[in-house]
């Protein structure tokens, strides 16, 4: 992993961005993503410490997404779809399909496992998967809360445009509007799409923001991003985004909550924890998801892989 320069100086660079980060291509079994976060010179934005821009893939008829339960703890995951559908169950006994706008937030908290699977009624039909997941790590007095999944419907996000651009607050608080998402930490998460020459300021409201460049087009104070890019902002920097084409991208960041330590789907501020994980899981002491008879076996060694 290594941050790009994309045809800036040096000097460009450093006054723009702590940071732009290359994604690392991965396979998650049948279709790829394109992985922001943790990079090996920037592990989290914020609370934000995984970052996937998932597809987008489409599968023929008979083919399909097929993430089997798996364990995760003292994280949030946050599931975004631009299209297509995922169907989530986990072993509180949660059973929630997904599609395009609304959020799956789920608290890993003390511990939960999950898992994502293409509807049964899209299994038939030629179906696409394009979307961003994101983990979010909690604070630590919040590592071991009780853990939960809250699905809000695209219709309870704060939606709205001005001088067109259109803006979608998935979670935390900005542009003087906060959604409905519960967050533990200060935090920032917004879907904008903007119509050709359209432009808007970021204004410097966090210690921590950064920009996703989801489609080619987009400028940053007039410098162009290609797509595909992580753009790490410094801090207190307000910057104007805008776009020589229709262009979309995806804003996160927030308050840093402290160092963390990330093993496969295992994120925490204590090293015993990982490895009391490591162990409830080997010996299958974490709680099942009902109607699921698979799971992913705990690797030998961290792997590049992650599942949603």
């Amino acid at each position: 992993m290594k941050y790009i320069c994309l045809d800036l100086s040096t000097a460009i660079m450093a006054d723009l961005f702590e940071h732009l980060i290359e994604p690392h291509i991965q396979d998650l079994g049948g279709f790829q993503a394109r992985r922001l976060l943790p990079a090996e010179t920037l592990t989290m934005v914020g609370p934000f410490i995984f970052f996937d821009h998932l597809g987008p893939a489409v599968f023929p008829p008979g083919k399909a997404v097929d993430v089997r339960p798996h364990p995760h703890i003292n994280l949030a995951t946050v599931t975004y779809l631009f299209e297509g559908a995922l169907m989530h169950r986990d072993s509180l006994g949660s059973v929630r399909e997904i599609r395009p706008g609304a959020v799956n937030w789920m608290t890993a908290g003390r511990g939960i496992v999950h898992s994502e699977r293409t509807p049964d009624d899209l299994r038939s039909q030629e179906a696409t998967l394009h979307g961003i997941q994101t983990w979010l790590a909690l604070p630590a007095e919040s590592e071991e809360t009780e853990p939960s999944f809250e699905h809000y419907p695209a219709s309870d996000l704060p939606r709205w445009e001005t001088e067109g651009v259109s803006f979608t607050l998935i979670a935390g608080t900005a542009l003087e509007r906060t959604s409905p998402v519960q967050t533990f930490s200060p935090t920032i998460y917004l879907d904008v799409q903007l119509a050709s020459g359209a432009k808007f300021t970021l204004p410097s409201n966090y210690s921590e923001q950064a920009i996703y460049t989801v489609t080619p087009g987009l400028q940053i104070d007039g410098t162009p991003i290609e797509q595909h890019r992580l753009a790490m902002l410094k801090p207190g920097s307000a910057v104007t985004i805008s776009a020589e084409k229709a262009a979309r991208c995806m804003v996160i960041g927030g308050e840093p909550v402290g160092s963390r330590i990330k093993w496969w789907n295992f994120v925490s501020s204590r090293p015993e924890r990982i490895e009391q994980a490591k162990q409830d899981w080997q010996q299958a002491k974490f709680a099942r998801v009902p109607g699921e008879t698979e799971f992913i076996p705990l690797p030998e060694e961290p792997r590049l892989e992650q599942p949603l």
